[in-house]
């Protein structure tokens, strides 16, 4: 049976390095029988998260702010896997994909901690990050491996794999490049 796949793409560039590590991703898993939905953060009206405490009242729109969040809190919810696709930032995601994912602390205030941490026992949800970068060096990845190491446990993801796309900075400059393979070899992967 196919997977619920959630793709957040960080990128503000449309078709830029990510646009295309996302597409060859989703060719993979759709080929593999696996339902895609693609949210590109960037693009929506979200808000970052204010560190009010005042989420988790209701559980379908969990945050008190009411923006373009609340789709992907139903996405989030139906997802069995969450890909994190994002060009790299001064060594971390960009400030769209970071605010998505403060945002997702309004689920852990509407009971979800506890959800999560059940599935979590049973599995959980998988995870995946898609991240091109300028520079191709172990080093320059290892802030954002780090993050998204602790991320995965907080959120109680398990890791189903990572593209890490060093050497791609323009647009376009990521064609032909093996990490494209990848992508589209871990999208077809997913179990």
């Amino acid at each position: 049976m196919g997977k619920n796949v959630l793709v957040l793409n960080g990128s503000p560039r449309r078709n830029g390095n990510t646009a295309a590590l996302v597409n060859a991703f989703a060719e993979g898993a759709a080929q593999a029988g696996h339902d895609v939905v693609r949210f590109d953060v960037a693009l929506m009206d979200i808000a970052p998260c204010r560190g009010c405490l005042g989420g988790g009242a209701d559980a379908d729109s969990p945050c008190v702010q009411k923006d373009d969040m609340d789709a992907v809190y139903a996405a989030y919810r139906a997802a069995d896997v969450v890909v994190l696709a994002s060009p790299m930032y001064c060594w971390s995601v960009t400030a769209q994909e970071k605010a998505v994912l403060d945002r997702l602390f309004a689920l852990m205030e509407a009971g979800m901690r506890a959800a999560e941490a059940a599935a979590a026992e049973a599995g959980g949800k998988g995870c995946v990050l898609l991240m091109p970068a300028e520079e191709d060096t172990e080093r320059n990845f290892a802030p954002v491996v780090s993050y998204y190491e602790v991320l995965c446990e907080r959120m109680g993801w398990r890791d189903l794999g990572r593209v890490l796309a060093g050497g791609v900075y323009r647009v376009g400059d990521i064609a032909g490049n093996p990490a494209l393979d990848d992508a589209r070899e871990l999208g077809a992967s997913l179990r």
